[in-house]
């Protein structure tokens, strides 16, 4: 195993696997994690990079997380790590931690959606490592190959045919609207009691870091004024991400997001993706059941993300 230092460090050795856009340096030097010191594993074989990962620590050093600020962090490996090799590299970056005096780390990895078979093989060994599991989170994604129409709930196919009838169209903006799209998008936020996670300044640095990784979409109505707007992620060239999607109230009637599905989904088939993230549906106690409602209407499946935690103390290592 190497342990590198600094914010965002590149693996020595290539890694044998597609790095999803998280555990990349170009984004994890926009995570902006001034609590504590942030520490990168890797374990190598003779030639490759077969795992990764990134831990940002607390101001007091005591605990540690994996993401910092993003969707995801945790492990990424390559698709025939053994658990075996899994277990251990996840055991030497635990002690090394706890070396440094961290005394709690949480992992929140991707959905099951992005790569079931990797997902279930970390479930497995962070259980045998003694980690509990939550919250626990539902995801919807829709897969880009079934036809979208077709999955489409009728009521949610009767208000597509709406948007069309009323001169709605989907389309790409330009970066250099992001000004105004954030202040449409803060708007629709404050609509419903809600707050935007990243700052305008945040998300114009991620749009100049990574211009071909993050795009702007809307839904403009017959007069040209924005119904929808999302900020969309390319997670992986095989993966898109509808990360900021949003809708005034008084669009309610026409419920321009479906359009804006299909277009995403037309967008995301066109380009060789096989999912659309559509996120997750959680309230503070739970589901949010009319959000994931509306989600399985337009044709998403549903998925679980879950977060693992674990007490680095003596008690702790003792399942091993």
């Amino acid at each position: 195993m190497r342990r590198l230092p600094g914010p965002a460090p590149a693996s020595v050795r290539p890694p044998a696997y597609v790095p999803w856009l998280y555990l990349r340096p170009a984004h994890q030097a926009l995570q902006e994690w001034p609590a504590g010191e942030v520490l990168h594993f890797f374990l190598e074989d003779e030639t490759h990079t077969v795992a990764q990962l990134a831990v940002y620590l607390s101001a007091d050093g005591h605990a540690a997380r994996s993401p910092g600020r993003a969707p995801f962090g945790a492990v990424q490996t390559a698709p025939n790590l053994p658990e075996s090799a899994l277990q251990a590299f996840l055991e030497a970056a635990e002690s090394a931690l706890q070396a440094r005096g961290v005394r709690h780390i949480m992992l929140r990895p991707h959905a099951f959606a992005y790569e079931p078979a990797a997902s279930a093989r970390l479930t497995t060994v962070l259980g045998r490592l003694g980690y509990a599991v939550g919250p626990v989170e539902i995801n919807s994604y829709l897969p880009l190959s079934l036809d979208f129409e077709a999955h489409l709930h009728p009521s949610e196919r009767r208000r597509l045919r709406k948007c069309e009838r009323y001169g709605l169209r989907f389309e790409q903006e330009p970066p250099l609207l992001l000004p105004l799209a954030y202040e449409f998008l803060r708007r629709c936020r404050e609509e419903k009691g809600q707050e935007l996670s990243m700052s305008l300044e945040q998300l114009q640095a991620l749009f100049r870091a990574l211009p071909r990784q993050t795009l702007l979409f809307s839904v403009r109505d017959a007069a040209g004024e924005w119904a929808a707007v999302s900020v969309v992620i390319e997670v992986r060239p095989d993966v898109l991400y509808s990360f900021y999607p949003a809708s005034p109230l008084a669009y309610n009637h026409l419920s321009p997001v479906v359009l804006l599905t299909a277009g995403l989904h037309a967008f995301g088939r066109a380009s060789g993706m096989r999912l659309l993230d559509l996120g997750t549906s959680m309230l503070p106690d739970g589901p949010n059941a009319s959000l994931l409602r509306f989600k399985r209407h337009l044709g998403a499946v549903s998925g679980l993300k879950l977060t693992f935690s674990k007490e680095l103390g003596e008690e702790g290592l003792k399942g091993r």
